[in-house]
């Protein structure tokens, strides 16, 4: 068995003798950020978090994202934020890339390493601290919860390493999904996932659905088909998709495809 990869982006800027060239592209139906797009010149500062920096990939805006908001982040030794979240009405989703965090949701403390995830509902009491000895990566997603009667969210906790994925229909097991929230309880209206494609595997068919998607490429490289483009993705590379943008993939090789996949779970169409 492969032995799980999560690529995190190195810090510093390229050199003055690289060539402005690159894959990134905004769309009306998708976004492509490159890996080398995130440098030390695009980072944030979020309010209560300290020694942390982070990469903005995703939030809702005209044309983009409507539903949720992605970060990249990295937060030094001794670094963290006592209350992360400032909205009440906000779930949380953290994923970790390298290094160690220690997660408090509710009064459940977990150390979480590669690999590891925590889920926060919306209004619960949590925090983050990195008490490794090297800088913490991760990924933070967000979004306003959509309450259900007689549904409940919980905190989750676990390591995607430790869940048996799941194969996908008549792939012979070479495409197959992680899922790190449960998918049949209707608390929870969004799902994280991690895919896995082993070289040369696909999705055979150009998904076009009402869920928005959040990408991020943990290990490998492929090409994907948007709308009506293929484009070359490898680990690093975040891709935006807006709903009903035509979907597919295939792996490259020599190693597994895999990424980190945000979906949206929608419970009603407003009109």
């Amino acid at each position: 068995m492969n032995t799980p990869h999560y690529y995190a982006n190195p810090a510093g800027l390229p050199p003055q003798t690289d060539l402005l060239t690159d894959r990134a592209i905004v769309t009306e139906a998708y976004t492509v950020i490159p890996r080398g797009v995130l440098r030390d010149i695009v980072t944030s500062v979020l309010p209560g978090w300290a020694g942390t920096r982070c990469w903005v990939l995703n939030r809702p805006v005209p044309g983009g994202a409507s539903t949720f908001a992605q970060y990249l982040m990295e937060v030094d030794p001794g670094g963290g934020a006592e209350r992360p979240e400032e909205q009440p009405t906000v779930q949380g989703f953290i994923f970790v890339l390298g290094g160690e965090l220690s997660v408090t949701i509710d009064g459940d403390q977990r150390r979480l390493l590669p690999g590891g995830f925590a889920y926060a509902p919306a209004g619960a009491r949590w925090t983050v601290r990195n008490d490794g000895d090297a800088p913490a990566q991760f990924h933070w997603i967000r979004k306003a919860y959509q309450p259900l009667e007689g549904h409940s969210a919980k905190p989750v906790f676990g390591n995607e390493q430790d869940i048996e994925p799941v194969p996908m229909p008549d792939s012979q097991n070479r495409w197959r999904t992680t899922r790190m929230l449960p998918v049949d309880d209707l608390a929870y209206d969004m799902h994280v996932n991690v895919v896995t494609f082993e070289p040369g595997a696909s999705i055979p068919f150009a998904e076009t659905h009402v869920m928005e998607h959040g990408l991020y490429v943990l290990e490998g490289k492929g090409v994907y088909r948007l709308n009506g483009d293929w484009v070359e993705v490898q680990e690093g590379d975040y891709l935006s998709l807006r709903a009903f943008c035509p979907q597919a993939c295939y792996a490259g090789g020599p190693s597994n495809f895999r990424y980190l996949l945000y979906k949206d779970v929608n419970r009603q169409i407003m009109l």
